[in-house]
C-alpha cells in the first residue's frame, strides 16, 4: 500500500475521532473524551493495517482489548460509586474502533458517514429525547404500524405477477402502499410537532401532504359556521391542492425515475400556476391563525389494505382499458380514478411508463387529466359543503387552473 494512502487513512481516523471526542468532552464524560477517541480510531486503523499482512485476528484482538479496557475503567468507577448507568460512551468507543478499522478494509466514504453520523446522534441527545417525549401513544402506534407494513408484510409477499394482463404483482402493489403511507406518516408526524395551531400556509402544506381532499372537506364545512373565514379557508384549500403536485412528482421519481424527465416540465408549470393562485388566495388572510383538522393515524392497516385494493383495481383497469379501447379508454379510467385519489392513478401510470407499456407523453397527460378530475371533485365538494363566499373564490381559482391544464394538454408538444 502506498505511503500517501496510509497517511490519508490515518488522517481520516484522527479527524473522526476528534469529532466524536469533542462532543463527548462537552458532556464532561470521565471515561473518554477529546484525547481518547482519536486514539481509539487510530488504534482501529492501525489494527486493520496490521491485519493485512498478519490476518484478521489482529482486528478481533484489538476489539476485545478495547472491550476489556472499558470494563476495567467502569470497574474503577464502580468502586468509587461514580458509575454512569448509561452505555452511550462505551458503545461509542467500540463503534469508533470499528470505524477506524473500516477506513482501511472498507469504503472510506461509508466510514466517514458512520463517524459523522455518530457525532450527530451524540450531539442531539436533548432534541431526540424531546421528540420521544412529545410523541403520544397514537404516534408510537402509527410508527409501529408503519414498521409492520414496510418491514414485516412487504418482504414476505410474492414477487410475481398475476392476472390476465400480468400487472398485479403483490409485492409491487404493497410497495406502493409503503410509499404512500410513508409520505402520509411523515406529514402526520410533522403535524404533531408543529401542533394544531399553525399558519394558513403551513396548514395547507401539511393538509395537502396528508390528504388534500380531507382538508378541503373540513375547511369547507367550517365556513358555514364562520363565513368571515372564507379567505383563510380558500388559502388552505389552494395550498393543499398545490402540494398535490409535489406529492405526484415524488411518486413518479420513486416509481419511474426515467419518466420524471418527461413529466416534470408540464407538471412544474402547473405547480407554478398553483403557487401563484395559492399566494393570491391566502395573502389576505395571512395574519389569521387556523387549526388543522384532526388527523387520523395514516398507518392503520385497514386504510392500507383499501389503498392496495384501489391501486390494484386502477392498475388492472388501466391495462384492460389500453387493451380494449386504446388511449381513449385510459383517459376515462384516469378521470374516474382521479376524482377522489391521485396516488393510485399516478403510481399505476408511472409503473406502466417505466415498463414501456405507455409512452411518457401519454403518461403525464393521463396524470394531468386525473388532476383536473380531482379539482372538479373538490370544487363540487366546496359547492355542496361550503359557504357561497368560499365557493365563489374556489370555483374561480380552480376554473383558472383548469383552463391552464387544458391548454397544457392541447398545446404541449
Amino acid at each position: 500500500m502506498e505511503l500517501t494512502v496510509i497517511f490519508r487513512q490515518l488522517g481520516i481516523a484522527l479527524g473522526l475521532g476528534l469529532l466524536v471526542g469533542l462532543q463527548r468532552e462537552r458532556t464532561a464524560n470521565e471515561l473518554a473524551g477529546v484525547r481518547t477517541f482519536p486514539l481509539v480510531t487510530l488504534f482501529g486503523c492501525v489494527c486493520a493495517l496490521l491485519a493485512q499482512p498478519f490476518g484478521g485476528w489482529v482486528v478481533a484482538a484489538g476489539l476485545i482489548s478495547m472491550a476489556m479496557m472499558i470494563i476495567i475503567g467502569n470497574l474503577a468507577k464502580f468502586k468509587e460509586s461514580q458509575l454512569d448507568p448509561g452505555l452511550t460512551t462505551e458503545v461509542s468507543i467500540l463503534l469508533m474502533f470499528v470505524v477506524g478499522s473500516y477506513i482501511v478494509v472498507g469504503r472510506e466514504g461509508v466510514a466517514i458517514a458512520l463517524g459523522g453520523g455518530a457525532a450527530v446522534l451524540l450531539h442531539f441527545k436533548g432534541q431526540m429525547h424531546g421528540i420521544v417525549q412529545r410523541l403520544g401513544d397514537e404516534d408510537f402506534k402509527a410508527i409501529m404500524q408503519f414498521a409492520l407494513i414496510s418491514l414485516v408484510i412487504l418482504p414476505v409477499l410474492p414477487n410475481q405477477s398475476y392476472g390476465p394482463y400480468a400487472v398485479l404483482n403483490p409485492r409491487h402493489i404493497w410497495w406502493m402502499v409503503v410509499l404512500i403511507v410513508g409520505i402520509s406518516l411523515a406529514a402526520y408526524i410533522a403535524y404533531k410537532f408543529f401542533g394544531e395551531k399553525v399558519s394558513a400556509a403551513l396548514g395547507g402544506v401539511l393538509g395537502g401532504a396528508i390528504s388534500s381532499t380531507a382538508t378541503t372537506v373540513t375547511y369547507a364545512r367550517r365556513t358555514l359556521e364562520s363565513p368571515d373565514r372564507s379567505h383563510i379557508a380558500a388559502g388552505v384549500i389552494m395550498t393543499a391542492s398545490t402540494v398535490v403536485f409535489v406529492r405526484v412528482l415524488i411518486e413518479i421519481s420513486v416509481v419511474a425515475p426515467g419518466f420524471l424527465q418527461a413529466a416534470s416540465a408540464p407538471l412544474l408549470l402547473m405547480f407554478g400556476v398553483f403557487v401563484i393562485l395559492s399566494t393570491a388566495s391566502w395573502f389576505w388572510g395571512r395574519r389569521e391563525q387556523t387549526r388543522l383538522p384532526l388527523q387520523s393515524n395514516p398507518s392503520e392497516l385497514r386504510p392500507a389494505l383499501m389503498f392496495a385494493l384501489l391501486y390494484a383495481f386502477v392498475t388492472f383497469a388501466v391495462a384492460a382499458a389500453k387493451d380494449h379501447f386504446g388511449a381513449q379508454g385510459l383517459y376515462v379510467v384516469a378521470s374516474l380514478s382521479g376524482l377522489t385519489d391521485m396516488d393510485a392513478i399516478t403510481l399505476s401510470v408511472s409503473r406502466l411508463v417505466g415498463a414501456g407499456q405507455i409512452d411518457s407523453g401519454s403518461g403525464w397527460r393521463l396524470i394531468v387529466v386525473a388532476l383536473m378530475s380531482n379539482l372538479v371533485f373538490k370544487a363540487g365538494t366546496v359547492m355542496f359543503l361550503g359557504h357561497r363566499r368560499l365557493t365563489t373564490r374556489i370555483v374561480s381559482l380552480y376554473f383558472a387552473a383548469l383552463v391552464v391544464a387544458a391548454l397544457v394538454l392541447l398545446l404541449w408538444p
